[in-house]
Protein backbone atom coordinates (compact mmCIF):
# COMPACT_ATOMS: atom_id res chain seq x y z
CA UNK A 1 0.00 0.00 0.00
CA UNK A 2 1.57 3.39 -1.33
CA UNK A 3 -0.93 6.25 -0.15
CA UNK A 4 -3.33 6.91 2.71
CA UNK A 5 -6.85 5.84 1.87
CA UNK A 6 -9.99 7.47 3.14
CA UNK A 7 -13.53 5.28 3.17
CA UNK A 8 -16.45 7.49 4.00
CA UNK A 9 -19.01 5.58 5.69
CA UNK A 10 -21.00 8.17 7.05
CA UNK A 11 -24.66 6.62 7.86
CA UNK A 12 -27.49 8.05 5.73
CA UNK A 13 -29.37 8.22 9.06
CA UNK A 14 -28.24 8.88 12.31
CA UNK A 15 -31.08 6.98 14.33
CA UNK A 16 -30.02 4.35 16.95
CA UNK A 17 -31.62 0.77 15.90
CA UNK A 18 -34.51 -0.04 17.08
CA UNK A 19 -34.02 -2.22 20.81
CA UNK A 20 -31.31 -2.52 23.33
CA UNK A 21 -28.00 -4.19 22.69
CA UNK A 22 -27.09 -7.68 23.97
CA UNK A 23 -23.41 -6.51 23.03
CA UNK A 24 -21.25 -6.85 26.30
CA UNK A 25 -23.75 -7.58 28.41
CA UNK A 26 -22.52 -10.70 31.17
CA UNK A 27 -24.05 -14.37 31.26
CA UNK A 28 -26.32 -13.52 34.00
CA UNK A 29 -27.84 -10.45 32.40
CA UNK A 30 -28.70 -12.07 29.46
CA UNK A 31 -30.55 -14.58 31.24
CA UNK A 32 -32.35 -11.41 32.82
CA UNK A 33 -33.23 -10.49 28.78
CA UNK A 34 -34.66 -14.25 27.91
CA UNK A 35 -36.44 -14.30 31.39
CA UNK A 36 -38.33 -11.10 30.06
CA UNK A 37 -39.37 -12.73 27.33
CA UNK A 38 -40.92 -15.42 28.66
CA UNK A 39 -38.08 -18.22 28.28
CA UNK A 40 -38.31 -20.68 30.87
CA UNK A 41 -35.46 -20.87 33.33
CA UNK A 42 -34.49 -24.55 32.84
CA UNK A 43 -33.78 -23.36 29.33
CA UNK A 44 -31.62 -20.13 30.36
CA UNK A 45 -28.01 -21.58 30.31
CA UNK A 46 -28.75 -23.38 27.20
CA UNK A 47 -29.84 -20.01 25.46
CA UNK A 48 -27.61 -18.07 27.02
CA UNK A 49 -24.60 -20.32 25.61
CA UNK A 50 -25.94 -20.32 21.98
CA UNK A 51 -26.24 -16.88 22.51
CA UNK A 52 -22.40 -16.49 23.58
CA UNK A 53 -21.48 -18.50 21.14
CA UNK A 54 -23.22 -16.60 18.06
CA UNK A 55 -22.07 -13.30 19.14
CA UNK A 56 -18.44 -14.00 20.47
CA UNK A 57 -17.65 -16.78 18.31
CA UNK A 58 -19.14 -16.66 15.09
CA UNK A 59 -19.57 -12.93 14.74
CA UNK A 60 -23.78 -12.68 14.02
CA UNK A 61 -24.73 -9.26 13.54
CA UNK A 62 -28.58 -10.47 13.71
CA UNK A 63 -30.36 -12.95 15.15
CA UNK A 64 -31.26 -14.54 11.75
CA UNK A 65 -28.60 -16.16 11.29
CA UNK A 66 -28.69 -18.32 14.98
CA UNK A 67 -30.20 -21.60 13.05
CA UNK A 68 -29.73 -23.68 16.57
CA UNK A 69 -32.50 -20.94 18.38
CA UNK A 70 -35.90 -21.59 17.79
CA UNK A 71 -37.62 -19.30 14.78
CA UNK A 72 -40.41 -18.20 17.03
CA UNK A 73 -37.37 -17.38 19.47
CA UNK A 74 -35.66 -15.63 17.30
CA UNK A 75 -38.18 -13.40 16.52
CA UNK A 76 -38.86 -12.11 19.12
CA UNK A 77 -35.37 -11.46 20.42
CA UNK A 78 -35.27 -9.34 17.15
CA UNK A 79 -37.99 -7.29 18.14
CA UNK A 80 -36.69 -6.29 21.84
CA UNK A 81 -32.93 -6.38 20.86
CA UNK A 82 -30.04 -6.05 18.81
CA UNK A 83 -26.27 -7.11 18.18
CA UNK A 84 -25.66 -4.18 16.19
CA UNK A 85 -22.03 -2.18 16.42
CA UNK A 86 -21.03 0.72 16.80
CA UNK A 87 -21.24 2.85 13.32
CA UNK A 88 -18.52 3.36 10.91
CA UNK A 89 -18.24 7.55 9.98
CA UNK A 90 -14.89 7.16 8.25
CA UNK A 91 -12.10 4.08 8.13
CA UNK A 92 -8.72 5.22 7.17
CA UNK A 93 -5.72 2.71 6.43
CA UNK A 94 -2.79 3.97 6.62
CA UNK A 95 0.82 3.52 4.75
CA UNK A 96 1.53 1.11 7.11
CA UNK A 97 -1.32 -0.56 7.44
CA UNK A 98 -2.36 0.92 10.35
CA UNK A 99 -6.24 1.57 10.19
CA UNK A 100 -8.22 3.70 11.87
CA UNK A 101 -12.24 3.83 12.81
CA UNK A 102 -14.18 6.86 14.04
CA UNK A 103 -17.34 5.41 15.04
CA UNK A 104 -20.76 6.88 15.99
CA UNK A 105 -22.66 5.45 18.84
CA UNK A 106 -26.36 5.39 19.59
CA UNK A 107 -26.86 9.07 21.23
CA UNK A 108 -24.48 10.61 18.58
CA UNK A 109 -21.20 11.06 20.44
CA UNK A 110 -18.10 9.90 18.74
CA UNK A 111 -14.94 7.71 19.60
CA UNK A 112 -11.76 6.12 17.84
CA UNK A 113 -10.36 2.90 17.84
CA UNK A 114 -7.23 1.95 15.90
CA UNK A 115 -5.56 -1.21 14.45
CA UNK A 116 -2.05 -1.74 14.52
CA UNK A 117 -1.17 -4.92 12.48
CA UNK A 118 2.22 -6.65 12.91
CA UNK A 119 3.41 -10.05 10.41
CA UNK A 120 2.17 -12.02 13.62
CA UNK A 121 0.15 -10.44 15.85
CA UNK A 122 -2.54 -7.50 15.84
CA UNK A 123 -3.07 -5.06 18.25
CA UNK A 124 -6.32 -3.46 18.70
CA UNK A 125 -6.24 -0.03 20.37
CA UNK A 126 -9.82 1.05 21.90
CA UNK A 127 -11.47 3.34 23.83
CA UNK A 128 -12.74 3.86 27.01
CA UNK A 129 -14.52 7.38 27.27
CA UNK A 130 -15.44 10.02 24.79
CA UNK A 131 -13.22 12.64 25.31
CA UNK A 132 -10.43 12.86 28.39
CA UNK A 133 -10.03 14.56 31.52
CA UNK A 134 -6.83 14.48 32.49
CA UNK A 135 -4.88 17.45 29.78
CA UNK A 136 -1.89 15.43 29.28
CA UNK A 137 0.22 18.35 27.45
CA UNK A 138 2.04 16.20 25.02
CA UNK A 139 -1.72 14.25 23.98
CA UNK A 140 -4.10 15.46 21.85
CA UNK A 141 -7.04 13.66 23.02
CA UNK A 142 -6.07 15.59 26.68
CA UNK A 143 -7.50 18.94 24.77
CA UNK A 144 -10.85 18.07 24.53
CA UNK A 145 -12.99 18.10 27.49
CA UNK A 146 -14.94 14.49 28.93
CA UNK A 147 -18.50 13.99 27.77
CA UNK A 148 -18.74 10.80 29.39
CA UNK A 149 -18.07 7.37 29.87
CA UNK A 150 -18.53 4.35 27.44
CA UNK A 151 -20.59 1.54 28.77
CA UNK A 152 -19.31 -2.17 28.28
CA UNK A 153 -21.60 -2.55 25.19
CA UNK A 154 -19.72 -0.07 23.46
CA UNK A 155 -16.35 -0.88 24.64
CA UNK A 156 -16.84 -4.61 23.30
CA UNK A 157 -18.85 -3.21 20.62
CA UNK A 158 -15.54 -1.29 19.28
CA UNK A 159 -14.07 -5.24 19.47
CA UNK A 160 -16.64 -6.57 17.70
CA UNK A 161 -16.76 -3.53 14.53
CA UNK A 162 -12.74 -4.54 14.03
CA UNK A 163 -13.05 -8.01 13.34
CA UNK A 164 -16.19 -7.39 11.30
CA UNK A 165 -13.46 -5.22 8.93
CA UNK A 166 -10.45 -7.29 9.20
CA UNK A 167 -12.43 -10.50 8.75
CA UNK A 168 -11.59 -11.85 11.88
CA UNK A 169 -14.36 -14.58 12.49
CA UNK A 170 -14.14 -18.09 11.40
CA UNK A 171 -14.80 -18.48 7.30
CA UNK A 172 -14.71 -14.54 7.39
CA UNK A 173 -12.30 -12.64 4.69
CA UNK A 174 -11.48 -9.10 5.11
CA UNK A 175 -12.53 -6.84 2.75
CA UNK A 176 -8.77 -5.57 1.67
CA UNK A 177 -6.20 -7.78 3.56
CA UNK A 178 -2.92 -5.71 2.90
CA UNK A 179 -1.02 -5.53 5.40
CA UNK A 180 -2.64 -7.72 7.66
CA UNK A 181 -1.02 -10.15 9.99
CA UNK A 182 -0.12 -13.63 8.84
CA UNK A 183 -1.41 -15.60 12.44
CA UNK A 184 -4.98 -16.78 12.34
CA UNK A 185 -6.53 -14.46 14.65
CA UNK A 186 -5.65 -11.03 13.33
CA UNK A 187 -6.42 -9.64 16.72
CA UNK A 188 -3.95 -11.20 18.91
CA UNK A 189 -3.45 -8.19 21.43
CA UNK A 190 -6.03 -5.25 23.35
CA UNK A 191 -4.54 -2.11 24.66
CA UNK A 192 -7.02 -0.11 26.61
CA UNK A 193 -5.14 2.80 25.74
CA UNK A 194 -7.12 4.91 23.02
CA UNK A 195 -9.38 8.07 24.38
CA UNK A 196 -10.17 8.49 27.55
CA UNK A 197 -8.38 7.57 31.05
CA UNK A 198 -9.45 3.37 31.75
CA UNK A 199 -9.86 3.88 35.25
CA UNK A 200 -12.16 6.52 35.49
CA UNK A 201 -14.60 4.29 33.51
CA UNK A 202 -13.61 1.03 35.84
CA UNK A 203 -16.49 -0.70 36.70
CA UNK A 204 -18.06 -0.86 32.55
CA UNK A 205 -14.29 -1.76 31.42
CA UNK A 206 -14.07 -4.96 34.51
CA UNK A 207 -17.05 -5.92 32.64
CA UNK A 208 -15.77 -5.99 29.15
CA UNK A 209 -12.60 -7.09 29.82
CA UNK A 210 -14.39 -9.95 31.73
CA UNK A 211 -16.63 -10.58 27.90
CA UNK A 212 -13.14 -10.20 26.32
CA UNK A 213 -11.35 -12.60 28.16
CA UNK A 214 -13.89 -15.25 28.64
CA UNK A 215 -12.30 -18.82 27.17
CA UNK A 216 -15.81 -19.56 25.35
CA UNK A 217 -16.03 -16.37 23.39
CA UNK A 218 -14.25 -13.46 22.33
CA UNK A 219 -11.23 -15.51 24.17
CA UNK A 220 -8.56 -12.93 24.35
CA UNK A 221 -6.19 -14.04 26.90
CA UNK A 222 -5.51 -11.28 30.10
CA UNK A 223 -2.07 -11.46 29.54
CA UNK A 224 -3.12 -10.32 25.95
CA UNK A 225 -5.12 -7.10 27.52
CA UNK A 226 -3.23 -4.29 29.29
CA UNK A 227 -4.71 -1.31 30.67
CA UNK A 228 -2.98 1.97 30.22
CA UNK A 229 -3.33 4.52 33.24
CA UNK A 230 -1.99 7.81 33.84
CA UNK A 231 -2.11 6.97 37.73
CA UNK A 232 -5.37 6.31 39.55
CA UNK A 233 -3.09 5.37 42.29
CA UNK A 234 -6.16 3.87 44.41
CA UNK A 235 -7.65 2.22 41.45
CA UNK A 236 -4.54 0.50 40.08
CA UNK A 237 -4.29 -2.99 42.96
CA UNK A 238 -8.17 -2.80 42.83
CA UNK A 239 -7.84 -3.51 39.04
CA UNK A 240 -5.20 -6.21 39.58
CA UNK A 241 -7.36 -8.01 41.98
CA UNK A 242 -10.79 -7.83 40.07
CA UNK A 243 -9.83 -7.62 36.29
CA UNK A 244 -6.45 -9.17 36.54
CA UNK A 245 -4.69 -7.56 32.72
CA UNK A 246 -1.51 -6.75 31.98
CA UNK A 247 -0.55 -3.02 33.22
CA UNK A 248 0.72 0.11 31.33
CA UNK A 249 2.05 3.35 33.27
CA UNK A 250 2.00 6.85 31.07
CA UNK A 251 4.86 7.73 32.89
CA UNK A 252 6.79 10.48 30.51
CA UNK A 253 9.13 12.00 33.32
CA UNK A 254 11.50 11.47 36.06
CA UNK A 255 10.69 13.95 38.53
CA UNK A 256 7.54 15.62 39.69
CA UNK A 257 8.05 18.79 38.71
CA UNK A 258 7.97 18.19 35.17
CA UNK A 259 5.10 15.44 35.56
CA UNK A 260 3.49 17.68 37.28
CA UNK A 261 3.12 19.43 33.62
CA UNK A 262 3.08 16.78 31.35
CA UNK A 263 0.55 14.82 32.79
CA UNK A 264 -1.30 17.18 35.54
CA UNK A 265 -3.06 14.08 37.43
CA UNK A 266 0.58 13.74 38.73
CA UNK A 267 -0.30 16.99 41.27
CA UNK A 268 -2.56 14.71 43.07
CA UNK A 269 -1.19 11.42 43.17
CA UNK A 270 3.12 11.77 42.43
CA UNK A 271 5.51 9.30 41.35
CA UNK A 272 6.23 8.39 44.36
CA UNK A 273 2.84 7.22 45.23
CA UNK A 274 2.29 5.85 41.65
CA UNK A 275 5.45 3.90 42.09
CA UNK A 276 4.40 2.20 45.26
CA UNK A 277 0.97 1.20 43.83
CA UNK A 278 2.90 -0.38 40.77
CA UNK A 279 5.35 -2.34 43.43
CA UNK A 280 1.98 -3.75 45.08
CA UNK A 281 0.12 -4.54 41.61
CA UNK A 282 -1.30 -8.47 42.00
CA UNK A 283 0.56 -10.74 40.34
CA UNK A 284 3.71 -8.80 39.52
CA UNK A 285 6.03 -10.92 38.56
CA UNK A 286 9.16 -11.03 36.17
CA UNK A 287 6.12 -13.48 33.87
CA UNK A 288 4.13 -10.40 34.36
CA UNK A 289 6.26 -6.79 34.07
CA UNK A 290 4.64 -3.80 34.20
CA UNK A 291 5.57 -1.35 31.29
CA UNK A 292 6.52 2.21 31.46
CA UNK A 293 5.60 4.32 28.84
CA UNK A 294 8.02 7.25 28.19
CA UNK A 295 7.29 9.85 25.46
CA UNK A 296 10.36 11.52 24.16
CA UNK A 297 10.47 15.01 23.85
CA UNK A 298 13.10 17.10 22.77
CA UNK A 299 15.11 18.76 25.01
CA UNK A 300 12.19 18.32 28.14
CA UNK A 301 12.78 15.28 29.11
CA UNK A 302 14.84 13.02 26.87
CA UNK A 303 18.36 13.78 28.43
CA UNK A 304 21.25 11.22 29.24
CA UNK A 305 20.80 11.95 33.05
CA UNK A 306 16.66 11.54 32.39
CA UNK A 307 17.38 8.11 31.26
CA UNK A 308 19.73 7.38 34.30
CA UNK A 309 17.15 8.69 36.60
CA UNK A 310 14.76 6.69 34.80
CA UNK A 311 16.40 3.29 35.98
CA UNK A 312 17.28 4.16 39.08
CA UNK A 313 13.14 5.24 39.67
CA UNK A 314 11.96 1.64 38.30
CA UNK A 315 14.82 -0.30 40.50
CA UNK A 316 13.44 -3.77 41.67
CA UNK A 317 9.70 -2.94 39.70
CA UNK A 318 9.43 -6.06 37.27
CA UNK A 319 9.33 -3.99 34.03
CA UNK A 320 10.05 -2.76 30.29
CA UNK A 321 9.94 0.50 29.19
CA UNK A 322 8.63 1.73 25.60
CA UNK A 323 10.45 4.55 24.44
CA UNK A 324 7.38 6.27 22.45
CA UNK A 325 8.94 9.25 19.35
CA UNK A 326 6.21 12.24 20.68
CA UNK A 327 3.55 12.20 17.30
CA UNK A 328 3.33 15.71 16.49
CA UNK A 329 -0.15 17.17 15.96
CA UNK A 330 -0.83 20.90 14.87
CA UNK A 331 -0.10 22.99 17.38
CA UNK A 332 1.92 21.22 19.31
CA UNK A 333 3.65 22.70 21.96
CA UNK A 334 6.55 19.88 21.89
CA UNK A 335 8.80 18.37 19.24
CA UNK A 336 10.51 14.88 18.80
CA UNK A 337 13.90 14.39 19.92
CA UNK A 338 16.47 13.56 17.67
CA UNK A 339 16.35 9.98 16.87
CA UNK A 340 20.50 10.01 18.04
CA UNK A 341 19.15 11.23 21.21
CA UNK A 342 16.67 8.37 21.55
CA UNK A 343 18.71 5.59 20.53
CA UNK A 344 21.62 7.06 23.62
CA UNK A 345 18.69 6.70 25.76
CA UNK A 346 17.66 3.91 24.93
CA UNK A 347 21.58 2.25 25.17
CA UNK A 348 21.39 3.80 29.20
CA UNK A 349 18.14 1.87 29.70
CA UNK A 350 19.45 -1.44 27.93
CA UNK A 351 22.62 -1.49 30.18
CA UNK A 352 20.49 -1.36 33.13
CA UNK A 353 18.79 -4.40 32.02
CA UNK A 354 15.76 -2.98 31.24
CA UNK A 355 13.68 -4.42 27.97
CA UNK A 356 13.21 -0.88 26.61
CA UNK A 357 11.70 -0.90 22.54
CA UNK A 358 11.50 2.24 20.70
CA UNK A 359 7.71 1.83 19.68
CA UNK A 360 8.08 2.77 16.15
CA UNK A 361 5.52 5.65 15.08
CA UNK A 362 2.44 3.65 13.16
CA UNK A 363 -0.16 5.73 11.57
CA UNK A 364 0.88 9.24 11.58
CA UNK A 365 -0.25 10.21 8.24
CA UNK A 366 -3.82 9.44 9.40
CA UNK A 367 -3.23 10.57 13.03
CA UNK A 368 -3.92 7.22 14.82
CA UNK A 369 -0.46 7.30 16.55
CA UNK A 370 -0.30 7.05 20.21
CA UNK A 371 -1.76 10.63 21.41
CA UNK A 372 -3.49 11.74 18.29
CA UNK A 373 -7.02 10.38 18.61
CA UNK A 374 -10.02 12.11 17.83
CA UNK A 375 -9.38 16.01 17.33
CA UNK A 376 -8.14 15.68 13.89
CA UNK A 377 -11.43 13.62 12.79
CA UNK A 378 -13.72 16.64 14.10
CA UNK A 379 -11.33 18.72 11.74
CA UNK A 380 -10.90 16.70 9.09
CA UNK A 381 -14.53 16.03 8.77
CA UNK A 382 -15.49 20.09 9.21
CA UNK A 383 -12.89 20.93 6.23
CA UNK A 384 -14.79 18.29 4.31
CA UNK A 385 -18.18 19.88 4.71
CA UNK A 386 -16.74 22.98 3.86
CA UNK A 387 -15.46 22.26 0.72
CA UNK A 388 -18.31 19.65 -0.35
CA UNK A 389 -20.30 20.71 -3.23
CA UNK A 390 -23.57 21.94 -2.25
Amino acid sequence: MTATTLIDRTPASTDSPPGESLIGLARPALAERLAELGVPERQHRMRVSQLWGWMYVRGAAGFETMTDVAKELRGRLAERFTLARPAIVSEQVSVDGTRKWLLRLDDGKEVETVYIPEEDRGTLCISSQVGCTLNCTFCHTGTQALVRNLTAGEIIGQIMLARDRIGDWPGASPDDPTGLPNSERKITNVVLMGMGEPLYNFDSLREACAVAADGDGLSISKRRITLSTSGIVPEIPRWGEEAGTMLAISLHAVHDELRDVLVPINKKWPIAELLEACRNYPGLSNAKRITFEYVMLKDVNDSIDDAKALVRLLAKIPAKINLIPFNPWPGAPYECSDWEQIEKFAEVVNRAGYASPVRSPRGRDIMAACGQLKSASHKQRASERLTAPA
